[in-house]
């Protein structure tokens, strides 16, 4: 596997961009002050509540409440992972990653897989214009029987595979394609194409990279499709079939449709269902539903309604169960014997369709119904096989309100009062309302407000070294997280908020130190140090006071320690 990214260039890397520049290749930024504004690309918003600032580079959303730094956008924005992130950010600044050395320096190292990456796409070219040749005839006359656009041929990349053996060996590197799955080696050690006279299909992950291609034949031989292996850039279990092409027309659609096969996707692209993507010839698999999940809220899954479909959706929703927050919605859509989606929508038009997509079932009724199927609920039996049945599904549902009601919906079902709803740390929380029955807003606490100063401005760490301004042997709230953020600071020097903010990436406090990083504070520029010292001093003051009163106490009620007395007459000493 690829070795880790050194700490030091992602810190380097944070310092070399701007964030400005970065988020306005993306978002169309203005500027107000110091600040540049635009609407929030993470909610819906009529007017501007997203907020950049280049001094800290970072990013701040007063409507929804996100913030973070270049790397959080790109992971937030493209839905990328980390490692992705830092590439892609990277790429924009125009370096390269490097990689601390690993054990494992096979196929997956970072050279070879561009190399792998480049062939890739290469070859998703030639099989392009090999579609527009003499050869490709038949591919196109199947494509015009599928009424099947030009535009929708381009905007998919179709291609095609001619009939030789050796299309592709002469004209890229022979390793590469093996790495790639495009040639087959045989016992021998001679290879060949491994896709011959087939219409093809280029498989893009998120980030628009060909990874691999499915393949379909023009006559009745078989297999009728034809995947790409999986390879060190391929997992058929991991990417979904025209999610790239969706995501380019919309970045956070609402609802995507998951159906059956690459065709289907293109079929209804034609007639402008362009939300649709499909599994690569598995069933889907839990990752590619928490991947969708990713950019929609709501998944509708779309089977055929034969044996072979209802048998495809159960399987689906079984996958489907562990990946069902709070928050995310799954319905099931099974389409009349003998229709696929492609024959459905010609037969009742767009219109038609959509209505189907609105009126399917959702998950829950779907599930319950499938569990019980012809089981009698007016016998114990009954009741018992349904229990049976539906409680180790149940179980993979994680923590959360949609968990409980399952549990209890299964209660009601059987009629049991031995159905206990599991533990749950999703409960509801009581409001503090006031008189107007909205949340009362109280000012942040001091400490609140030194640590947002602090994390946003860490050279202020400095101020309380100078002023001598030491909250050492003092208690009070928010103590633990400002003395691991100080320690930090002295540690590792951060040159901004944004380095900062990157260094508690995936620790406890990480969701605390990204709220406090858009904590709104309201200093004037140039205002930060004086603000911080007088902050500080008052709640060493406070902490100060508060100490002194509990050692007064004890003096009377139980007496005093040899050092508590010490403590104790320097407090009543520095008071006066």
């Amino acid at each position: 596997m690829p070795g880790r990214i050194p700490k030091q260039f992602i810190d380097d890397l944070l310092v070399r961009v701007d964030i400005v520049d970065l988020i306005d290749s993306h978002v169309p930024l203005k500027k107000t002050g110091s600040n540049y504004v635009a609407r929030c690309p993470f909610h819906n918003e009529k007017t501007p509540s997203f907020s950049v600032n280049r001094n800290r580079q970072m990013y701040h959303c007063f409507g929804c409440g996100v913030s973070g730094n270049a790397i959080s956008f790109l992971m937030d924005y493209s839905h990328l992972g980390f490692v992705e992130a830092v590439e892609d950010l990277a790429a924009f600044v125009g370096v390269d990653v490097p990689r601390e050395e690993g054990k494992d320096s096979s196929v997956t190292d970072k050279e070879s897989l561009s190399r792998v990456y480049a062939v890739l796409e290469q070859v998703a070219a030639f099989y392009s214009e090999q579609l527009r040749s003499d050869e490709g005839g038949a591919a196109v006359d199947y494509l015009k029987a599928r009424h099947v656009s030009g535009d929708v041929a381009r905007d998919f990349g179709l291609g095609f595979a001619p009939q030789a053996w050796d299309g592709l060996v002469g004209r890229f590197d022979r390793q590469t394609l093996i790495d790639a799955g495009m040639l087959v080696v045989r016992d021998d050690g001679k290879v060949y194409d491994r896709f011959r006279g087939r219409l093809m299909f280029p498989i893009r992950d998120k980030r628009k990279r060909v990874v691999g291609f499915g393949g379909r034949v023009l006559d009745d031989s078989l297999p009728k499709y034809l995947n790409s292996p999986e390879t060190a850039v391929f997992s058929k279990g991991k990417e979904l079939y025209g999610l790239s092409e969706l995501l380019r027309k919309s970045s956070r659609p609402g609802r995507i449709l998951v159906v059956e096969g690459y065709m289907d996707v293109i079929a209804l692209a034609q007639y402008g269902i362009t939300n649709a993507v499909a599994a690569l010839g598995t069933a889907t698999s839990k990752i590619q539903i928490d991947l969708l999940f990713r950019f929609a809220a709501e998944l509708v899954l779309c089977f055929d309604g034969d044996k072979a479909g209802r048998q495809a959706a159960w399987k689906a929703a079984e996958a489907a169960l562990p990946a069902l927050k709070d928050g995310r919605q799954i319905k099931i859509m099974l389409l009349p014997q003998g229709q696929d989606p492609d024959s459905l929508v010609r037969l009742e038009g767009v219109s038609g369709f959509q209505a189907r997509i609105n009126d399917a079932m959702v998950l829950s009724d779907y599930f319950f119904e499938t569990v019980i199927g012809q089981l009698d609920l007016s016998t114990i039996e009954g009741r018992s096989q349904l229990m049976a049945a539906a409680k180790p599904q149940l179980e993979k549902i994680p923590s959360g309100f949609f968990r409980d009601m399952m549990w209890r919906r299964l209660g009601e079902l059987t009629a049991s009062r031995l159905v206990d709803v599991p533990e749950n740390t999703a409960t509801l929380r009581p409001r503090n309302e006031g008189k107007s029955g909205k949340s009362n807003q109280k000012r942040p606490s001091l400490a609140r407000r030194i640590l947002a100063l602090l994390i946003q401005h860490p050279h202020l760490q400095q101020v309380a070294v100078r002023r001598e301004l030491s909250l050492d042997g003092l208690q009070y709230a928010g103590q633990e997280l400002l003395d691991d953020v100080l320690g930090r600071i002295a540690l590792e020097k951060p040159e901004n908020g944004a380095i900062l903010l990157e260094a508690y990436r995936g620790s406890s406090y990480e969701k605390m130190v990204t709220a406090l990083a858009g904590m709104e504070l309201n200093v004037p520029e140039g205002g930060e140090e004086a603000e911080f010292a007088g902050a500080l001093t008052q709640l060493r003051r406070q902490a100060r006071q508060e100490k002194l009163g509990g050692l007064l106490a004890k003096e009377g009620r139980d007496g005093l320690t040899i050092e508590e007395k010490q403590v104790l007459r320097t407090l009543l000493k520095e008071s006066l």
